[in-house]
């Protein structure tokens, strides 16, 4: 049977880790992960009160392609409060995961054979989507000075769109409200088609993060309650696309996937509810964030940018190893502790590089900490 060419896409190697993790852990060792990046909390307990309940009484059957009423209407006013944007739920599109985002934005926004600029290190299956749909990911070498995020000078000329993510994945680092609008302006002038990731928001540890609707409504904005809302495995996302795009959207959304689940729609609305468990999770991650910037450099990782948000820490290991993958197992058979190469998020520079995360409890952050100064310490 043949296969397509825009098919083979690379395989994203955290999922490797997290099996190989697995496996250890089937064979009696315990081990402290930091490689996943999803919260170790459940989806909170209104959420899933709320679904148990509906499940006694509704047949859960297709919603509308563009989702629950309610529930878009529960985000818009969530950008209300948290940003002070005035939204037309109408322009809120629920979707099946950030995933789902990504695959309806780009299928709104790109024909075969246009190229999309995005920052690296970054998520990497933008890369692979964009792949997948014959569009060509145009890769742009951000620098720790601007803290692994781009700057208008670093777009190129030839493209046609430009993702962003604030917080970053993996850098954990946001950009302020004069460079995002930089990098809005620059796409406007350019006539770009600009798409913002904004999944972490919620989790910030001093200033908060700035979405692209505070300065354009010439975006398309992407974020889910896999994150801040710990809600990863129920895969529900959410976008914000401009008035004018709603139907093209909304097609595409009906054919492609009929409707996001109507379950997990139904936690989702019940989880902006949440907000007070949501808070006491986010000040977890905020002492485990302490732990790293203190613990990850007395084990020798030091080339750090502090993280303003997300649940990470990406460091430049290049001076000590040029092959963060097999690094990365080496440490996890060495120490216990599972981490992610660099070369799931910079596939040109991730060799020498690794992201920590800091999601799990703060008592098994420490451990992992422990570990991992014990172990480099041994290692020389």
């Amino acid at each position: 049977m043949r296969f397509s060419t825009r098919g083979q896409v690379d395989p994203f190697i955290v999922m490797d880790v997290m099996e190989a993790a697995r496996a250890a852990e089937e064979a009696g060792r315990d081990i402290v992960h930091m490689e996943v990046g999803q919260p170790s909390t459940p989806a909170p307990l209104g959420a899933r009160q709320a679904l148990q309940a509906a499940l006694d009484d509704q047949s859960m059957g297709y919603t509308v392609a563009l989702g629950l009423p309610a529930l878009r209407r529960g985000i818009a006013d969530l950008y209300r409060r948290w940003y002070g944007v005035d939204l037309d739920p109408a322009r809120v599109v629920v979707t099946a995961g950030s995933s789902g985002a990504f695959v309806l934005a780009f299928s709104a926004l790109f024909d075969a054979g246009d190229r999309v600029a995005l920052g690296e290190p970054g998520y990497p299956s933008y890369r692979q989507i964009l792949r997948a749909m014959s569009v060509t990911p145009v890769g742009m070498a951000t620098r720790a000075e601007n803290r692994y995020q781009p700057v208008p000078e670093d777009i190129p000329d030839d493209v046609q769109g430009l993702i962003v993510a604030s917080p970053g994945n993996p850098s954990g680092t946001m950009l302020g409200r004069e460079q995002l609008g930089a990098l809005v302006d620059l796409a406007q002038a350019r006539d770009l088609a600009f798409v913002s990731d904004e999944i972490y928001h919620g989790l910030h540890y001093e200033g908060r993060a700035i979405t692209a609707l505070e300065l354009s409504d010439e975006a398309y904005v992407v974020n889910s309650f896999s994150k801040y809302f710990s809600m990863t495995g129920w895969r529900v996302g959410w976008m914000v696309v401009p008035q004018t795009h709603i139907r093209t959207v909304e097609r595409l959304a009906q054919n492609l996937f009929i409707c996001p689940p109507h379950a997990s729609q139904i936690a989702a609305l019940n989880a902006l509810e949440c907000i007070d468990e949501m808070e006491a999770n986010r000040a977890v991650y905020a002492a485990n964030r302490q732990l790293m910037l203190e613990g990850l450099p007395r084990a020798g990782f030091d080339r750090i940018a502090p993280p303003d948000g997300a649940f990470y820490v990406y460091a430049d290991v290049s001076h000590l190893t040029d092959d963060s993958r097999a690094f990365a197992a080496e440490i996890l058979h060495g120490a216990g502790v599972a981490v992610t190469p660099g070369l799931d998020f910079d596939p040109h520079r991730g060799a020498g590089t690794l992201r920590f995360s800091y999601a799990q409890s703060t008592p098994r952050i420490a451990e992992g900490l422990k570990r991992l100064q014990e172990y480099m310490a041994a290692r020389g």
